[in-house]
């Protein structure tokens, strides 16, 4: 079971914390929180026979930077500026007494049982898989105009901002971006099937299978299709 595969991952991290006597605490689908404050955030990938799960852990930053390098939607972070950061994250320095490089160790000898060591060819590999992500193109992106654009959060999913080339109110064309997590093939499963279909919640339910969730973790079609279809100011 997928779900169960990274509510797992996620147990075992506040398990780990908890050695060091946090009170950590599992939060919604991927969130670990200390007293009420977030202090990792952890993303989940599905292929066929494997499972990415990567996670972050917040042990020391500088507020403002951070305040100026994300863009959380007003869904997610009612709230504007520092003081709002500072009330719904906390830093980990703060509760223990390790340095981060005792940290790092202490979470490598409690999560790992085991390391794979890379040879030259496979860091070749990777190093050529890496230039593409270095390239101005991917880090500053290169948009395509839409002249439709769906944006929302669908509690228990995530949030999602859709964006839909038009014509003749037919689709020609559609991205989905957002923090949901892909347990299947978005492209084939959703995109290709709405490329060509009529700009209508009835053509656009039609054109989608039933099922979503082995698509999108938890992602019902009805909640999908509302999204794709309300008025910008619902």
């Amino acid at each position: 079971n997928v779900s169960m595969t990274f509510s797992r991952y996620i147990d075992m991290v506040s398990e780990m914390l908890r050695k060091l006597g946090i009170p950590a605490e599992t939060s919604g689908r991927n969130d670990i929180m200390i007293e009420g404050r977030k202090v990792s955030g952890n993303a989940f990938y599905h292929i066929p026979g494997r499972s990415i799960v990567h996670g972050t852990m917040l042990y020391d930053t500088n507020i403002e930077n951070m305040v100026g390098a994300i863009t959380p939607s007003c869904e997610k972070l009612v709230s504007k500026g520092i003081q709002s950061v500072r009330q719904h994250i906390t830093l980990l320095k703060d509760h223990i007494s390790l340095d981060i490089e005792e940290f790092k160790d202490f979470t490598r000898r409690n999560l790992c049982d085991s390391q794979i060591i890379l040879d030259d060819k496979a860091i070749d590999e990777i190093a050529h898989i890496e230039e593409e992500y270095l390239t101005p193109e991917f880090i500053y992106g290169n948009n395509p105009s839409y002249n439709i654009t769906r944006s929302g959060r669908i509690e228990g999913v995530g949030d999602f901002v859709v964006s839909m080339e038009m014509k003749n109110d037919v689709i020609k064309d559609i991205d989905i971006k957002g923090d949901f997590f892909l347990v299947g093939d978005i492209g084939q499963q959703i995109i290709a099937k709405l490329q060509g279909t009529a700009y209508t919640a009835d053509a656009i339910n039609a054109a989608l299978p039933e099922q979503l969730d082995n698509v999108i973790l938890n992602l019902k079609k009805e909640e999908f299709v509302n999204l794709l279809t309300k008025c910008p100011n619902n």
